[in-house]
């Protein structure tokens, strides 16, 4: 089974999902800013995260190639898992309107609360009610039309959602506490200009840390999720 991934930032790859995936037997072919369209047909794609925008088309073109691939991926049924950026442009193929956020910037370590239908999901059964998640982003987007919600925060409520057998996220739930740390530090000059305390980020390390072992569970499942559609 091939898993294509979808990247847009050398240093942004599949945390978590690496080991998931490649245990329910997926091979990883990666795109970087890009897409062949081969790659229809492969069993999973991935959209990884991203400094950009989904509108920012005129500095990268690519984004254009990405959102008319996604289409013809979701007309096809065929799975993907979008996150971060990725969920907001697995958002648009499916209609929804992707804009800055009016609620800010939204980094660091937070709480999730899963929606009662994610509770109720096949595929994310037996999830605690909230779930201790990297986030860094600005934009959202608009409820995805036939989609069901799964995840909000305070700030933003359009945080995952589920649309037949595809996922997406705007949090980042393949980060681990060390990793996200190595985020911060070297982005700690842009979140300084956006007026964010990088020592005061780090601080929640810890609870990220904690909380691994939760989101690894869930990692595993939507791993075994879209092993089991990829067989049927």
């Amino acid at each position: 089974m091939r898993a294509v991934i979808l990247q847009h930032e050398a240093h942004e790859g599949l945390g978590l999902f690496e080991a998931a995936l490649s245990s329910e037997g997926f091979s990883f072919t990666k795109r970087f800013r890009g897409v062949e369209h081969a790659d229809l047909e492969a069993e999973l794609v991935v959209i990884l995260g991203g400094s950009m925008s989904v509108a920012d088309t005129s500095a990268h073109p690519f984004l254009n190639d990405e959102l008319a691939f996604l289409i013809e991926r979701l007309a096809l049924e065929r799975p993907c898992l979008g996150i971060c950026l990725g969920a907001q442009l697995l958002a648009a193929a499916a209609g929804s309107t992707v804009t800055r956020g009016k609620n800010g910037f939204e980094v660091g370590v937070a709480p999730v609360r899963w929606t009662k239908q994610a509770l109720e999901d096949d595929v994310l059964t037996g999830l605690k009610p909230k779930s201790m998640v990297a986030h860094w982003h600005e934009d959202t987007f608009t409820p995805v039309e036939g989609a069901t919600l799964l995840a909000s925060t305070d700030r933003y409520t359009q945080q995952g959602f589920r649309l037949k057998d595809s996922f997406g996220f705007q949090f980042h739930l393949e980060l681990t506490g060390d990793v996200f740390g190595q985020w911060l530090t070297g982005a700690k000059d842009e979140l300084a200009a956006a007026g964010k305390d990088v020592t005061e980020l780090s601080s929640h390390l810890g609870k990220l840390r904690g909380a691994e072992a939760e989101n690894r569970a869930v990692v595993e499942r939507l791993a075994h999720h879209f092993a089991r559609v990829a067989r049927r």
